[in-house]
């Protein structure tokens, strides 16, 4: 697995089915948003502060998380899965 330095999250992409007010369910290049939404699989220690020690993250290995899309690394192939690499500050909100 990925072991992000500083940070940087690892955030495997989860495909939102998008539907309209209607209920019509959108794809392809209709249904492109500027937002996207993954899962946590991995977290950095953090920042490190100019005191010592690491500024904590604020997402944890796990939480499904709203980022902007194209954002941070274009995506690769790492033993199998799809997955960005991007720094924390990409990271919008928490599903929850």
């Amino acid at each position: 697995m990925l072991k992000p330095l500083n940070d940087n999250v690892v955030i495997e992409p989860v495909e939102v089915e998008k539907k309209t007010a209607s209920g019509i369910i959108l794809t392809g290049d209709v249904a492109v948003d500027t937002y996207a939404e993954g899962v946590v699989v991995a977290v950095g220690p953090g920042v490190a502060l100019d005191q010592g020690g690491h500024r904590e993250m604020a997402v944890n290995v796990g939480d499904r998380v709203i980022y902007q899309d194209y954002s941070g690394m274009p995506s690769l192939d790492h033993e199998g899965k799809k997955l960005l690499i991007m720094a924390e500050y990409n990271i919008s909100a928490i599903v929850e």
